[in-house]
């Protein structure tokens, strides 16, 4: 990667960077695309994709609550209140002709 590619990005990103802001972002970038290509380089064959990172980690994973009703249903109580209803909705003055 060298400074061309920078301008490129920045470019393609919308950003306008000075030669010292390109100058400081490419070695990051550097830093970037060595990771990525590291990564691309670990053979992942044969292992199934997970649905979040954290998962591999089972002492780390959130478990999930059963999914189950814990309310019992207030709509006749809750629609009391209100000025104008029909079939169990509220009605509200309209907004956008």
């Amino acid at each position: 990667m060298k400074l061309d590619d920078v301008q490129r990005i920045a470019h393609l990103s919308r950003l306008e960077l000075n030669q010292a802001e390109a100058e400081a972002v490419l070695p990051q970038l550097q830093a970037i695309f060595a990771l990525v290509e590291e990564m691309q380089a670990v053979d992942t064959s044969g292992l199934e994709p997970l649905a979040h990172p954290i998962l591999f980690l089972r002492d780390l994973a959130q478990p999930l609550r059963i999914d189950r009703v814990t309310e019992s249903d207030h709509r006749a109580e809750n629609m009391q209140s209100a000025p104008a209803q029909q079939d169990g909705y509220f009605l509200v003055p309209r907004v956008i002709e």
